[in-house]
């Protein structure tokens, strides 16, 4: 499997698994206008200000996207939803049923409590990117919130086009505490957030170091996971169990049984987010910086001086991180479709799940965790009453009730963790995203690290030779050059 087929995987399985996300043609707004339920008409704006109201004087909050969302104001019936289907009688589709029923439910109580109208635009995919760069600017935004491809959702957050959670007030609340029902996604280097969407979205967005605990105790190592609980899982401690997992039973100088075996991709993403470090997080390249360094030269090592990660296979992409599903691999990425497609619970020994060891420059109360998926929100600079926004939203997806149990449509990666230890440690990592531009910029980075991982490249040469380049694409990322 190529690494873009990988991602394509990854993606589709979000936007599967996201509340209704369902593609389909415009929506039934005339010209970028909000969709509007029948016999309600919108007045014009107050000059200087977003808000729009309806005849009889509820606030219009629109959601700028580019599909059809269920339910908003104009649904009156769970047919509405082209995809509902009816039950057959059966326990499931009762369920269905009773998930699509809450959701309409849902919406009537927040236009009661609020005294709104939440409607929709599908402007298209394109339609979305043309309206944030043309609207914002002008300081009287299309829509009240855009749900935004974070390939131009972070342009936005450096041009300070975005209202800040903070500056909302939202300190201490749910989305930065419990995440029961909104979640955040904050830019390294930033210190305000900006970007939010649902807690319950389906899967669990994080790649958890995986291993085989079978082989740990048989080679009298502890639980990484007990070390990880005590803070004393660091990279030093991680390199000594890959030493001591790699294995030559032929006696020829190879290793039969290696320490590490996995996609580069993640163990680079991972390690940087373990150091505190990034390669393209904002507007100008760390790749050449101390933290940043002291990942790749811990790579380097394990793959060259250790010799104990099986040697990166470019030609297939599946077995360099499949090798575990046969008993030759400790370590290797772990994820819930992963486990799903390459082996978990019917594999004859036992797997834990774990943070990523934590680098000499990292913090475990500090270190971001995973890698954000998916659309997020944000509410454009200029929207009149930012704050009614949000809650609209927050009441609008909190459809459980805070009743998770209800709510939480995690119930089949819960499964593919095997047991709920390892389950509680993937959501915690997918709670705590962090953001790193440098494989969303056009490079292609991989050949300079598959190099590097053969040993025809040393550290300080892949950042002199890429360092410029991630500039310059970050410089056109951003809008800096044309």
């Amino acid at each position: 499997m190529t690494k873009k087929k990988i991602l394509c995987l990854i993606l589709m399985f979000t936007i599967l698994s996201s509340l209704s996300a369902c593609k389909k043609p415009a929506g039934n707004g005339v010209n970028g206008a909000p969709d509007t339920p029948p016999g309600e008409t919108i007045l014009p704006a107050t000059s200087g200000h977003k808000a729009r109201y309806t005849v009889d004087g509820r606030r219009i909050i629109t959601i700028g996207t580019w599909y059809d969302i269920y339910y908003v104001s104009k649904h009156k019936s769970l047919e509405d939803d082209p995809f509902f289907e009816p039950s057959d009688g059966s326990p499931e589709a009762d369920g269905r049923v009773a998930y699509a029923q809450k959701r309409l439910d849902r919406i009537r109580y927040v236009e009661n409590k609020y005294n709104i109208v939440l409607e929709y635009v599908n402007m298209t995919f394109d339609g979305v990117q043309e309206s944030i760069k043309t609207s914002i600017p002008e300081g009287s935004p299309d829509v009240d919130v855009y749900e935004a491809d974070l390939q131009f959702a972070i342009p936005v957050i450096t041009r300070g086009w975005a209202e800040s959670l903070e500056g909302l007030g939202l300190t201490g609340s749910d989305i930065f505490t419990h995440q029961t029902v909104m979640k955040y996604l904050r830019m390294m280097g930033q210190n305000e957030t900006y970007l939010f969407k649902p807690t319950l979205s389906g899967g669990t967005n994080a790649y958890v170091l995986s291993f085989n605990l079978d082989m740990i105790r048989a080679a009298g190592l502890e639980d990484p996971r007990d070390l990880y609980d005590r803070g004393e899982w660091t990279w030093d401690v991680w390199r000594g169990y890959l030493k001591a997992l790699t294995v030559d039973r032929s006696g020829k100088g190879l290793p039969d049984i290696y320490g590490w075996s996995g996609y580069w991709t993640h163990l680079l993403q991972n390690l940087l987010f373990s150091n505190n470090a990034a390669i393209a997080a904002g507007e100008f390249e760390t790749l050449s910086s101390p933290e940043t360094m002291q990942v790749l030269e811990f790579i380097y090592e394990i793959y060259n001086i250790d010799r104990t990660a099986r040697p990166w296979d470019g030609s297939n992409w599946d077995i360099n991180n499949r090798l575990y599903a046969e008993g030759l691999s400790g370590f290797w990425v772990g994820a819930d479709w992963l486990f799903k497609e390459q082996g978990g619970s019917e594999l004859p020994f036992e797997i834990g799940v774990v943070p990523w060891p934590r680098g000499p420059h990292g913090d475990d109360s500090t270190n971001t965790l995973s890698t954000p998926a998916g659309t997020w929100y944000f509410i454009p600079a200029g929207v009149q009453d930012a704050r009614l926004v949000y809650d609209v939203l927050f009441d609008w997806v909190n459809w459980y009730d805070w009743d998770t149990e209800s709510g939480d449509d995690r119930d089949w990666s819960r499964s593919m963790y095997m047991s709920e230890r390892n389950f509680n440690y993937a959501a915690m990592m997918a709670s705590r995203p962090g953001l790193d531009l440098w494989d969303s910029l056009g490079k292609d980075f991989g050949f300079g690290l598959s190099d590097m991982l053969a040993g025809r490249a040393l550290p300080g040469e892949i950042s002199e030779a890429y360092s410029d380049q991630y500039q310059q694409s970050l410089d056109r990322f951003f809008g800096k050059v044309s």
